[in-house]
């Protein structure tokens, strides 16, 4: 299980935890303060959370011109972690939108975005089937978003940069063998499609199969497994036997495909979490979109912006607090009776945060 401190980042004693809150767009605006709530339960086992509210978003853009206020950046410098809802991008070329979420992960060089995808067993103490984390590089690929647009004589041709550097899947292959180490099975595999994109994903192969060998390492993940597999047959073996699968460490574009498809064998979206994490800082996200379609209705599902919510507290290396969250959630889910409709249940919003609550 996905219950262990990740990363070490500063938690010397301190009187409060500063947490910036970005609910943006669509269901964002119904879990985020869901996940504040329980933050807010947790009592003495993390410091007392401050929380400071911040805008960005596709509404903020329709409103102010800019999807990202420089407010919200400079505002988040001075929190020790956030958590972001969602965001509406459009679907569409809208001149001067750039996506508030792909920004910030830029600016705070949150380069490693961590899902974790675990399925909840029957009984506490039974092994899960499906139980792996999807680490995606989270600052390059196509997402560099460096495209052009020409006419030519055949028509218009449109093309995007794709970039890989030695440095970001250097660091990502870092995180990734980290969380291994964390884990019972130890093992790490590569998603790459270097048989076609030998240059680029050829380049992200290499560097992350020599990260054992650095000298800076001294061997310490000589004890991870490392497989490699193409990302074609690797979404066919997602859903045929996912359980060969412990953790997975792919570019920006792959990542955030296989994740998205992950959330499928535990039934929905809405129970997966996020985060975005750097060396210095952690955002929790859930992955779900910002379901224009059920907003305002109260039955967003608030699961995974509250185990998002736990992850950036583990992150953070409160693992008390995040062990008491993902075990109150997990009981919600095993005993089936207050679930939204995404999983098969009737519930509101509030009536499965009034059951996690309970359970804490």
């Amino acid at each position: 299980m996905f219950r262990t401190q990740i990363r070490r980042m500063a938690t010397t004693a301190r009187q409060s935890l500063k947490i910036g809150l970005i609910p943006a767009d669509g269901i964002g605006k119904e879990v985020i303060p869901a996940a504040k709530r329980v933050l807010e339960a947790l009592g003495s086992d993390i410091p007392k959370p401050e929380f400071v509210s911040l805008l960005a978003g596709w509404e903020v853009f329709t409103r102010e011109g800019y999807a990202l206020p420089d407010e919200t950046v400079e505002a988040l410098k001075e929190c020790d972690g956030a958590l972001f809802g969602a965001v509406s991008s459009p679907s569409r070329r809208v001149t001067g939108y750039s996506s508030p979420i792909v920004q910030l992960r830029k600016e705070l060089d949150l380069y490693a975005n961590v899902r974790p995808v675990t399925s909840v067993a029957a009984n506490p103490g039974d092994k899960p089937d499906v139980d792996l984390v999807v680490v995606r590089e989270n600052t390059e690929c196509l997402y560099v978003k460096q495209e052009q647009l020409t006419l030519t004589e055949s028509g218009r041709e449109a093309r995007a940069t794709r970039l890989i550097t030695e440095r970001a899947s250097r660091r990502i292959g870092k995180m990734a063998f980290e969380i291994a180490l964390g884990r019972p099975r130890q093992q790490v595999t590569i998603i790459h499609k270097s048989n076609v994109l030998s240059v680029t994903d050829g380049l992200f192969r290499e560097t992350i199969r020599a990260v054992p060998k650095l000298s800076e390492v001294n061997g310490k993940y000589d004890s991870v497994k490392v497989e490699e597999q193409i990302v074609d047959s690797a979404v066919y073996r997602l859903f045929r036997e996912p359980e060969i699968y412990d953790v997975l460490v792919a570019p920006n574009l792959y990542g955030d495909i296989l994740s998205d498809a992950a959330a499928a064998l535990v039934g929905s979206l809405g129970l997966v979490p996020s985060v975005n994490a750097g060396d210095n800082f952690v955002m929790g996200e859930p992955v779900h979109g910002s379901a224009p379609d059920i907003e305002g209705k109260g039955i967003a599902n608030p699961l995974a912006a509250i185990r998002s919510a736990a992850l950036m507290l583990r992150f953070q290396g409160y693992t008390a607090g995040a062990d008491r969250i993902d075990r109150a959630v997990d009981q919600v889910i095993r005993e089936g009776e207050v679930l939204t409709p995404d999983l098969g249940g009737k519930s509101k919003t509030q009536e499965v945060l009034d059951a996690v609550l309970k359970k804490l």
